[in-house]
Protein backbone atom coordinates (compact mmCIF):
# COMPACT_ATOMS: atom_id res chain seq x y z
CA UNK A 1 0.00 0.00 0.00
CA UNK A 2 1.47 3.40 -0.95
CA UNK A 3 2.22 5.88 1.80
CA UNK A 4 -0.31 8.64 2.36
CA UNK A 5 0.95 12.04 1.25
CA UNK A 6 1.89 14.34 4.09
CA UNK A 7 -0.43 17.17 5.02
CA UNK A 8 1.73 20.28 4.89
CA UNK A 9 1.22 23.66 6.52
CA UNK A 10 -0.05 26.60 4.47
CA UNK A 11 2.08 28.93 6.60
CA UNK A 12 5.25 26.93 5.90
CA UNK A 13 5.84 26.33 9.63
CA UNK A 14 6.07 22.71 10.79
CA UNK A 15 6.99 20.94 14.03
CA UNK A 16 9.01 17.85 13.11
CA UNK A 17 9.85 15.01 15.49
CA UNK A 18 12.37 12.28 14.67
CA UNK A 19 12.65 9.25 16.97
CA UNK A 20 15.07 6.35 17.14
CA UNK A 21 13.53 2.97 16.33
CA UNK A 22 12.51 1.14 19.50
CA UNK A 23 13.79 4.13 21.51
CA UNK A 24 17.20 3.63 19.89
CA UNK A 25 19.79 6.15 21.08
CA UNK A 26 20.60 8.54 18.23
CA UNK A 27 23.53 10.35 19.84
CA UNK A 28 26.17 8.41 21.76
CA UNK A 29 28.73 11.19 22.18
CA UNK A 30 29.38 14.86 21.46
CA UNK A 31 30.73 14.08 17.99
CA UNK A 32 27.34 12.62 17.05
CA UNK A 33 25.48 15.73 18.17
CA UNK A 34 27.92 17.94 16.28
CA UNK A 35 27.67 15.82 13.13
CA UNK A 36 23.87 16.00 13.12
CA UNK A 37 23.91 19.79 13.54
CA UNK A 38 26.54 20.10 10.81
CA UNK A 39 24.35 18.10 8.42
CA UNK A 40 21.28 20.06 9.47
CA UNK A 41 23.00 23.36 8.68
CA UNK A 42 24.34 22.12 5.34
CA UNK A 43 21.03 20.71 4.10
CA UNK A 44 19.04 23.73 5.29
CA UNK A 45 21.25 25.97 3.21
CA UNK A 46 20.93 23.61 0.24
CA UNK A 47 17.13 23.38 0.40
CA UNK A 48 16.47 26.95 1.61
CA UNK A 49 14.48 25.64 4.58
CA UNK A 50 15.16 27.54 7.77
CA UNK A 51 15.16 26.32 11.37
CA UNK A 52 13.31 28.36 13.98
CA UNK A 53 14.22 26.10 16.92
CA UNK A 54 15.87 22.76 17.49
CA UNK A 55 16.53 20.41 20.38
CA UNK A 56 18.55 17.20 20.08
CA UNK A 57 17.77 14.70 22.84
CA UNK A 58 19.41 11.28 23.27
CA UNK A 59 16.83 9.32 21.29
CA UNK A 60 14.77 11.94 19.49
CA UNK A 61 14.97 15.32 17.78
CA UNK A 62 12.60 18.28 17.69
CA UNK A 63 12.76 20.76 14.81
CA UNK A 64 10.65 23.85 14.16
CA UNK A 65 11.11 24.53 10.46
CA UNK A 66 9.90 27.11 7.94
CA UNK A 67 9.99 26.48 4.21
CA UNK A 68 8.24 25.28 1.09
CA UNK A 69 6.56 21.86 1.43
CA UNK A 70 8.74 20.09 -1.15
CA UNK A 71 11.88 21.65 0.29
CA UNK A 72 11.03 20.53 3.83
CA UNK A 73 10.44 16.97 2.62
CA UNK A 74 13.76 17.04 0.75
CA UNK A 75 15.57 18.42 3.82
CA UNK A 76 14.31 15.58 6.01
CA UNK A 77 15.15 12.97 3.39
CA UNK A 78 18.72 14.23 3.02
CA UNK A 79 19.17 14.55 6.78
CA UNK A 80 17.69 11.14 7.51
CA UNK A 81 19.79 9.26 4.95
CA UNK A 82 23.02 11.11 5.73
CA UNK A 83 22.89 10.71 9.51
CA UNK A 84 21.70 7.10 9.35
CA UNK A 85 24.64 6.18 7.11
CA UNK A 86 27.05 7.99 9.41
CA UNK A 87 25.67 6.36 12.57
CA UNK A 88 25.49 2.80 11.18
CA UNK A 89 29.03 3.00 9.85
CA UNK A 90 30.44 4.45 13.07
CA UNK A 91 28.75 1.91 15.35
CA UNK A 92 28.92 -1.06 12.97
CA UNK A 93 25.16 -1.63 12.84
CA UNK A 94 22.67 -2.36 10.07
CA UNK A 95 18.99 -1.67 9.57
CA UNK A 96 16.71 1.27 10.18
CA UNK A 97 17.80 3.90 12.67
CA UNK A 98 14.52 5.79 12.87
CA UNK A 99 11.05 4.87 14.10
CA UNK A 100 8.96 4.91 10.91
CA UNK A 101 8.73 8.23 9.09
CA UNK A 102 9.34 11.43 11.00
CA UNK A 103 6.26 12.94 12.60
CA UNK A 104 5.15 16.37 11.39
CA UNK A 105 2.60 18.79 12.81
CA UNK A 106 1.22 21.80 10.95
CA UNK A 107 1.44 25.25 12.54
CA UNK A 108 -1.04 27.80 11.25
CA UNK A 109 -1.32 30.46 13.98
CA UNK A 110 1.11 32.69 15.82
CA UNK A 111 -0.08 31.27 19.13
CA UNK A 112 0.67 27.72 17.98
CA UNK A 113 4.06 28.84 16.67
CA UNK A 114 5.04 30.29 20.03
CA UNK A 115 3.68 27.28 21.94
CA UNK A 116 5.74 24.84 19.84
CA UNK A 117 8.81 27.08 20.03
CA UNK A 118 8.58 27.12 23.83
CA UNK A 119 7.82 23.38 24.04
CA UNK A 120 10.90 22.45 21.99
CA UNK A 121 13.29 24.54 24.07
CA UNK A 122 11.77 23.32 27.34
CA UNK A 123 12.48 19.65 26.50
CA UNK A 124 15.69 19.26 28.55
CA UNK A 125 14.06 20.82 31.61
CA UNK A 126 10.89 18.71 31.26
CA UNK A 127 13.12 15.62 31.05
CA UNK A 128 14.92 16.70 34.27
CA UNK A 129 18.27 16.94 32.50
CA UNK A 130 19.09 20.58 33.21
CA UNK A 131 17.70 24.07 32.82
CA UNK A 132 16.68 24.94 29.28
CA UNK A 133 19.26 27.72 29.24
CA UNK A 134 22.06 25.27 30.14
CA UNK A 135 21.37 22.58 27.54
CA UNK A 136 24.12 22.41 24.97
CA UNK A 137 22.27 20.76 22.10
CA UNK A 138 19.37 23.11 21.56
CA UNK A 139 19.04 26.52 19.91
CA UNK A 140 18.23 28.24 23.20
CA UNK A 141 21.41 30.33 23.25
CA UNK A 142 21.14 31.43 19.61
CA UNK A 143 18.21 33.83 20.02
CA UNK A 144 20.41 36.93 20.05
CA UNK A 145 22.60 35.91 17.10
CA UNK A 146 21.10 33.08 15.03
CA UNK A 147 23.30 31.48 12.34
CA UNK A 148 22.43 31.63 8.64
CA UNK A 149 20.49 28.36 8.59
CA UNK A 150 18.07 29.69 11.21
CA UNK A 151 15.28 32.27 10.85
CA UNK A 152 13.55 33.49 14.00
CA UNK A 153 12.52 36.89 12.68
CA UNK A 154 8.79 36.26 13.15
CA UNK A 155 9.31 34.85 16.64
CA UNK A 156 11.46 37.83 17.59
CA UNK A 157 8.77 40.18 16.34
CA UNK A 158 6.30 38.44 18.65
CA UNK A 159 8.51 38.03 21.73
CA UNK A 160 10.75 41.07 21.58
CA UNK A 161 14.13 41.31 23.26
CA UNK A 162 16.20 38.65 25.04
CA UNK A 163 14.70 39.49 28.42
CA UNK A 164 11.16 38.81 27.20
CA UNK A 165 12.39 35.70 25.40
CA UNK A 166 13.84 34.22 28.61
CA UNK A 167 10.67 35.04 30.54
CA UNK A 168 8.57 33.38 27.88
CA UNK A 169 10.59 30.15 27.75
CA UNK A 170 10.47 29.99 31.55
CA UNK A 171 6.64 29.91 31.58
CA UNK A 172 5.71 26.65 33.31
CA UNK A 173 2.08 26.35 32.22
CA UNK A 174 -0.33 27.32 29.48
CA UNK A 175 -2.03 29.61 31.98
CA UNK A 176 1.24 31.48 32.49
CA UNK A 177 1.71 31.53 28.72
CA UNK A 178 -1.71 33.14 28.26
CA UNK A 179 -0.99 35.69 30.99
CA UNK A 180 2.33 36.51 29.34
CA UNK A 181 0.64 37.10 25.99
CA UNK A 182 -1.92 39.43 27.52
CA UNK A 183 0.36 41.58 29.64
CA UNK A 184 3.62 41.70 27.67
CA UNK A 185 2.81 44.82 25.64
CA UNK A 186 -0.60 46.42 25.32
CA UNK A 187 -1.63 48.87 22.61
CA UNK A 188 -1.09 51.91 24.82
CA UNK A 189 2.54 50.87 25.16
CA UNK A 190 2.69 50.33 21.39
CA UNK A 191 1.36 53.84 20.67
CA UNK A 192 4.03 55.34 22.91
CA UNK A 193 6.67 53.28 21.11
CA UNK A 194 5.49 54.66 17.76
CA UNK A 195 6.14 58.19 18.97
CA UNK A 196 9.38 57.35 20.77
CA UNK A 197 10.87 55.20 18.00
CA UNK A 198 9.57 56.90 14.85
CA UNK A 199 8.41 60.31 16.03
CA UNK A 200 4.86 59.84 14.71
CA UNK A 201 1.56 60.08 16.56
CA UNK A 202 -0.37 57.69 14.32
CA UNK A 203 0.77 54.42 12.80
CA UNK A 204 -1.26 55.05 9.63
CA UNK A 205 1.41 57.58 8.66
CA UNK A 206 3.56 54.61 7.59
CA UNK A 207 1.19 54.02 4.67
CA UNK A 208 2.58 57.20 3.04
CA UNK A 209 6.23 56.17 3.44
CA UNK A 210 8.30 54.85 0.55
CA UNK A 211 8.57 51.08 0.53
CA UNK A 212 12.14 51.12 1.86
CA UNK A 213 11.36 53.64 4.61
CA UNK A 214 8.17 51.79 5.55
CA UNK A 215 9.97 48.43 5.84
CA UNK A 216 12.78 50.03 7.84
CA UNK A 217 10.25 51.58 10.24
CA UNK A 218 8.38 48.30 10.65
CA UNK A 219 11.65 46.49 11.32
CA UNK A 220 12.47 48.99 14.07
CA UNK A 221 9.07 48.45 15.69
CA UNK A 222 9.53 44.66 15.67
CA UNK A 223 12.97 44.98 17.24
CA UNK A 224 11.42 47.13 20.00
CA UNK A 225 9.11 44.21 20.82
CA UNK A 226 5.92 45.24 19.05
CA UNK A 227 3.99 42.24 17.75
CA UNK A 228 2.94 41.81 14.14
CA UNK A 229 -0.68 41.89 15.27
CA UNK A 230 -0.15 45.25 17.00
CA UNK A 231 1.63 46.77 14.03
CA UNK A 232 -1.15 45.59 11.74
CA UNK A 233 -3.81 47.13 14.01
CA UNK A 234 -2.07 50.45 14.48
CA UNK A 235 -0.85 50.99 10.93
CA UNK A 236 -3.46 49.30 8.75
CA UNK A 237 -0.63 47.66 6.80
CA UNK A 238 -1.11 44.11 5.52
CA UNK A 239 0.27 41.38 7.78
CA UNK A 240 2.28 39.74 4.99
CA UNK A 241 4.11 43.02 4.35
CA UNK A 242 4.87 43.34 8.06
CA UNK A 243 6.19 39.79 8.28
CA UNK A 244 8.56 40.35 5.34
CA UNK A 245 9.88 43.71 6.56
Amino acid sequence: MPRRARSMSESGYMHIIVRGIGKQILFEDMQDFRHYLNRLERFCLETEVRICAYCLMDNHVHLLVHGESDSTILLMKKLGISYSEYYNKKYDRVGHLYQNRYKSEKIETERSLLAVFRYILQNPEKASICKSSEYRWSSYGLYGNPPEFMDISLIKSLLGDYKHYKEFIACESDEQFMDYEEIKHDDEWAKKELKKCLGIASGTALQNYSRADRDNAISKLKVRGMSIRQIERLTGINRNIIQRA
